[in-house]
């Protein structure tokens, strides 16, 4: 239950002077679950850390700057919100606004039953004119109150014995979390804590041991010589904080693997940690020896590989997007073939030579048709939804869009007048509009595939040109993991439909064509 998000705002074309002096907001968001034996109930902790300098700092009554977030947390289960937090984070006060060099975090608990739910962040720099970001991600929680369960590891940033109880403490030390999965050359070990539950209903008083170590992702094969296993006694809540050493842990894609065996050694419980090592020093031959003779090995010129591992990003991780920037800093040819060719082979094993040359088929495509200044084509929502899930089958293009505004089209009061205007009155309450019997849609495209992987038939992706200056962003989706907003048609309208009003483009978006 683990989740790192990089928010980068970022405002396009005739909308760019609305920014001009503003920053780009840059956060790191995570969260984790576990487990109150006292209240029974399983929580959820979220974390979030902003990068100062990518903030607005506004001067105070005090005479100190001070730059504030706006931040919306909320937990949905099916169409009900069960949980609400609204509120305004300040950071610590700075004497002059060249101080920026620093994040600061903030940490919030809140309860949750056993079951599914989408977990939604909004945030925005109250000193900012950039609309807020929002980030959705579903959330799946079980923790039974008799058998043996364990919570998800977590990274550590810092962890010391604690002085003075406080919202970082936990079994005795306090620990502040390492919200990325991107572990670079200058982090040497890993800071491990999770939380094992009713272990106690199994092997009864029994000792037990718990087992750490780090896996390779592509091969399943151990990784390094690094293992740590401890001894515990059972108990209804045991928390484990363990250290592996990773200085000598060459660059690439890791698993963290935790298990929990029982005296006899029979593993009992096992999680996963996925994360990308950064370690350029360590000597990469032995790394190197499977790549010679690839398609990886043929890539010869460092700045050609660094626009290919660039043009990743639609279907990286967040660690290796976190990753693939690091590279691309510096000269590191021999690291960049071996991640090219690791990233390949992670996914198709049998046939990662055929699939990246599909893939750089597609992307010729996307950086010639949806490519903008300043931003290729890639880097377009277009062409991270085309090279994330392949051509759509149907797409429909609509530059000057007009449609009859029908009476009653989902409303309950509207009114046609004798000069034959229309009035359509939002059932809810609120605003209504008057149209001359016509609603003009902003340009748009509506893209659907007949099916996705892992998801539902007749998937629909709707952008939109919001400033008719060519640059599309995509609006809505129903596929899974995508945007959605349910006042979506009258932002595209302009305005001109009530809230929650179906007008002939939504008709369209539920038909898929």
């Amino acid at each position: 239950m683990k989740k790192y998000i990089i928010f980068f705002l970022l405002i396009y074309g005739i909308g760019a002077w609305v920014a001009a002096q503003d920053k780009q907001l840059s956060a790191l968001f995570n969260f984790n679950a576990f487990y109150n034996n006292e209240a029974q109930r399983p929580y959820v902790e979220t974390y979030l850390s902003f990068d100062a300098w990518s903030m607005n700092f506004v001067r105070s009554d005090d005479g100190k700057y001070r730059a504030t977030a706006e931040i919306v947390l909320l937990a949905r289960q099916g169409d009900s919100v069960v949980y609400v937090k609204k509120y305004d984070l300040n950071s610590p006060a700075i004497d002059d606004t060249t101080q920026t060099d620093f994040n600061f975090l903030d940490l919030q608990r809140f309860y949750l039953n056993n079951g599914l739910y989408s977990l939604e962040l909004s945030v925005r720099d109250k000193a900012s004119q950039q609309e807020a970001v929002v980030v959705r991600q579903p959330v799946s929680i079980y923790f039974g109150k008799k058998e043996p369960v364990m919570s998800r590891p977590q990274l550590m940033a810092t962890a010391k014995k604690t002085v003075t109880q406080n919202v970082l403490s936990r079994s005795g030390y306090d620990m502040e979390p390492y919200l990325s999965d991107f572990v670079p050359e200058e982090i040497t070990q890993l800071n491990i804590y999770y939380e094992i539950y009713n272990i106690n209903r199994e092997v009864g008083g029994k000792p037990f041991l718990t087992y750490a170590f780090i896996e390779d992702q592509a091969t399943g094969r151990r990784a390094g010589n690094t293992q740590h296993v401890a001894r515990h006694q059972s108990a209804g809540l045991v928390p484990v904080f363990t250290v592996l050493d990773i200085k000598q842990l060459p660059s690439g894609s890791y698993n963290l693997v935790v298990e929990v065996h029982d005296k006899d050694n029979e593993k009992l419980l096992y999680q996963k940690l996925p994360f990308y090592r950064s370690n350029p020093q360590i000597n990469m031959r032995d790394s190197l020896a499977p790549v010679v003779g690839t398609f990886a090995a043929d890539i010869t010129d460092e700045n050609q590989l660094n626009y290919f591992l660039d043009a990743l990003y639609p279907i990286a991780s967040d660690a290796e997007r976190a990753a693939i920037k690091d590279m691309i800093r510096r000269p590191a040819l021999e690291e960049k073939q071996v991640f090219f060719y690791n990233f390949w082979l992670s996914r198709h094993e049998l046939q990662a030579k055929e699939r990246w040359e599909e893939y750089r088929g597609w992307l010729a495509y996307v950086d010639q048709a949806y490519s903008f200044p300043n931003t290729p084509g890639y880097r377009t929502d277009r062409g991270r939804v085309y090279l994330q899930y392949g051509p759509p089958d149907y797409i429909r293009d609509e530059k000057n869009f007009v449609s009859a505004l029908k009476l009653g089209a989902g409303t309950q009061n509207d009114m046609r007048r004798e000069d034959g205007t229309i009035t359509a009155i939002n059932p809810a309450g609120g605003h209504y509009v008057e149209s001359q019997g016509h609603i003009y849609y902003l340009p748009y495209q509506l893209w659907r595939y007949n099916k996705l992987d892992k998801d539902d038939a007749n998937r629909v992706f709707l952008f939109w040109d919001e400033f008719r200056n060519g640059f599309y962003k995509l609006l809505v989706s129903n596929a899974r993991g995508e945007v959605t907003d349910p006042l979506w048609e009258r932002r595209l309208s302009q305005q001109q439909l009530g809230e929650y009003v179906v007008g002939e483009v939504g008709e369209q978006f539920n038909r898929g064509h």
